[in-house]
């Protein structure tokens, strides 16, 4: 019996995502951490209750991420010029720099296994990148 599309992209996402983690995680960084630290990397500063919403947590779970990020230096907490009583979540330097690095090991993973396709697979790849973007944005 032959998958649905639904199911095998799913599978292919989710295999894609395994195979890019592996030998690529941060040491003590667990994937909730990465992730809210990506988030507040490419979002720029956010308040708390915002980066619990995006990473669809509870408060008491982003405050814990966030303590977490924030004893690693990779994250600090400010005071939100808009708000006194809020506080900003801001990416640091070493955090910028962990999520730059894995992205670009990442990027250089994908570009070995590309290399190794046939140019046939590559074209169709690189026509199929742009239908995969809308169905991101539509999701």
């Amino acid at each position: 019996m032959r998958k649905s599309l639904e199911t095998r992209l799913n599978s292919a996402c989710v295999h894609i995502n395994r195979a890019l983690r592996r030998e690529s995680e941060p040491v003590g960084l667990a994937a909730e951490h990465r992730s809210a630290l990506g988030v507040v990397y490419f979002a720029g500063p956010m308040r708390m209750g915002r980066l619990a919403a995006t990473e669809m947590v509870g408060a008491p779970a982003m405050t814990r991420t966030v303590a977490i990020l924030e004893a690693a230096g990779l994250v600090r907490r400010a005071r939100d010029p808009n708000d006194d009583r809020a506080t900003l979540i801001t990416v640091t330097p070493k955090g910028s720099r962990l999520v730059t690095e894995g992205r670009d090991e990442r990027v250089r993973r994908i570009g070995q296994a590309l290399g190794r396709l046939s140019p046939d697979a590559r074209a169709r790849l690189a026509r199929a990148v742009g239908d995969l973007e809308d169905l991101v944005r539509l999701l």
